[in-house]
């Protein structure tokens, strides 16, 4: 019996909006989220990808080569639609800007249409309206037209520019033109011969709404000079009428102080998502580079850690429990609880625990835990934590109080016989596999006793790995402006990854090396790195901003 074909799916054409991934609609995140297969163009922002599952395959379907794959021709995007659709399966086509303004989104459901297949359209922000708006040229103004007309400056092959009604965009007060930087001496001397005043203020937005943004401005006659001039190539946004003359005192976008600058950050977008946020905010382009996997504890590290879960389930006083649990990263905070939800435990096994954080963003990963943070000292490394609760250990024992003093009914609360300022006090402290030890060593030289445990392990990528291709190309290419360093380990890790690559001389030669903290600069200055930037407390976005003051006080300008 011959199994019976799935029922079609149904392609959704999303549209990507211009270059700013957070232009994209909530709509298209949400269809990203659940869709089986994308099918991208070349211009779509690569972080937009990373909203699709794990299991998601991704088909490029850009019009020229690049290192995702080959060129395709609208008729082969178009059959790769209708054959995934017929497989069954959830399509998102996810198209630059809206998919119906000059996206050829008609062609590709004229074929979907014909191949009784369902398709729904998800417009998306286009590149007519948000680039100019983003380079400060309002497309109307009350005072200067109520009029805007847009147009291609590039036609199908064997259609000649001449078909298109200059007349009718003469008269429109706004003229924009998509496609049209190598033609854009032809659309003017067309715009002009059918009456426009050759002086009208034009504009050229080359990557307009993306960090390499850039507008160059002069009248009509002589635009097409200027982007020559400047070497500006596709892809850019011609806007031709008197509002473009407003860029001047509207413009917004163009004085971030990381415009036009690349900042390598060595981490996956999970856990970078704050820091690279910041860096877009500020003009910046984050370029996404994980160099190592979390994973669980290997087979041989799971008996500690297995002993001190099982601890927790006694009581301070009766040999169980602890009196604080330390935290220094996010990645603590996750695979710790996610071992206590394997247990079948939640944040009530900490019982009196008190909870101690390294840094704002662990103090953050834990409040998303429904848990808030006892301390989370200005110091923001280990040792810091470690001072801050054996300061708080010290307040909670004045004299007088009792407090630390064996049980005097003859038991034994299973504490060492330790001295010091913390003795008897226990400590949990979950961490990556080959931690740093001198918190460990400064609270048991107090008395206290302590359980490192190791709850994941880095395992470093390849080269060979696709996530590190970016990364790795703009190294070799020279383009990365600033490298963010957020831990002594990473420093290992990237310069191991560099000299693997052949492009360690590109990271020395960085203009820029920034680190998140004190022990992350001391390991850079080991390996004979000099540190231009360091926050003055241990935050992303606290990171991100000294390197916009630094970039502003010492780089020269953004190269084109």
């Amino acid at each position: 019996m011959t199994a019976a074909s799935p029922a079609p799916g149904t392609v959704y054409l999303v549209g990507a909006g211009p270059g700013d991934p957070g232009l994209l609609t909530r709509r298209g995140a949400a269809l990203l989220a659940r869709a089986e297969v994308v099918v991208y163009d070349g211009l779509v922002e690569p972080s937009l990808l990373d909203l699709a599952g794990p299991e998601c395959e991704l088909i490029y379907a850009g019009k020229k080569r690049a290192p995702a794959g080959e060129p395709l021709s609208q008729e082969q995007i178009n059959a790769i639609l209708v054959e995934q659709a017929l497989a069954g399966r959830c399509v998102v086509r996810l198209k630059g800007g809206d998919p119906f303004v000059f996206g050829r989104g008609a062609e590709e459901c004229r074929a979907l249409r014909e191949a009784g297949i369902d398709f729904e359209i998800v417009p998306g922000v286009t590149a007519a309206t948000a680039v100019p708006a983003y380079a400060g040229i309002p497309l109307t103004a009350r005072d200067l037209t109520s009029t805007v007309a847009f147009a291609t400056g590039h036609e199908a092959a064997g259609k000649p520019l001449s078909s298109i009604d200059w007349e009718a965009l003469a008269r429109a007060g706004t003229v924009v033109l998509f496609m049209a930087v190598r033609t854009a001496g032809v659309c003017a001397r067309e715009l002009i011969a059918a009456g426009k005043d050759p002086r009208t203020p034009a504009a050229a937005i080359y990557r307009g709404t993306t960090s390499r943004q850039r507008t160059v401005v002069a009248p009509l006659e002589e635009l097409a000079a200027t982007m020559d001039a400047a070497g500006l190539k596709p892809p850019a946004l011609l806007v031709v009428g008197r509002v473009v003359d407003m860029a001047s005192s509207l413009g917004w976008y163009e004085r971030r102080p990381l415009l036009g600058k690349r900042v390598l950050v060595p981490r996956a977008r999970e856990q970078a998502q704050g820091f690279a946020d910041a860096v877009q905010a500020l003009g910046g382009e984050p370029v996404l580079m994980p160099l190592t996997r979390i994973a669980a504890p290997a087979a041989e590290q799971r008996a500690e850690l297995d002993r001190a879960l099982a601890r927790l389930r006694g009581r301070p006083g009766q040999g169980g429990g602890y009196d604080w649990l330390l935290l220094a990263s996010a990645n603590a905070v996750q695979r710790f609880f996610d071992e206590l939800d394997e247990l079948g435990l939640d944040a009530r096994a900490l019982g009196g625990c008190r909870i101690a954080c390294v840094g704002r963003a662990t103090a953050r990963a834990l409040a998303a835990r429904g848990l808030r943070a006892d301390l989370v000292p200005t110091r923001g490394d280990a040792v810091g934590v470690a001072e801050a609760v054996l300061a708080a250990a010290a307040t909670a024992r004045a004299p007088g109080d009792g407090a630390g003093d064996k049980p005097d009914d003859g038991t034994d609360d299973g504490a060492d016989d330790r001295s010091g300022p913390a003795a008897g006090m226990r400590v949990l402290i979950p961490r990556a596999a080959g931690g740093r030890d001198e918190a460990v060593e400064r609270l048991r030289a107090a008395g206290a006793e302590v359980d490192a445990v190791t709850v994941y392990r880095s395992d470093a990528l390849g080269v060979e790995e696709a996530a590190l291709a970016p990364g790795l190309a703009a190294l070799r290419a020279g383009s990365v402006h600033v490298i963010a360093l957020f831990a002594p380990s990473q420093v290992e890790a990237l310069l191991a990854l560099a000299a693997a690559a052949g492009c360690e001389p590109a990271v020395r030669a960085c203009p820029v090396i920034a680190a998140i903290g004190a022990t992350t600069r001391t390991a850079l200055e080991r390996r004979g790195i000099d540190v231009q930037v360091l926050p003055d407390e241990p935050d992303a976005t606290r990171l991100a901003e000294a390197i916009a003051t630094h970039v502003s006080e010492h780089a020269p300008p953004p190269r084109p």
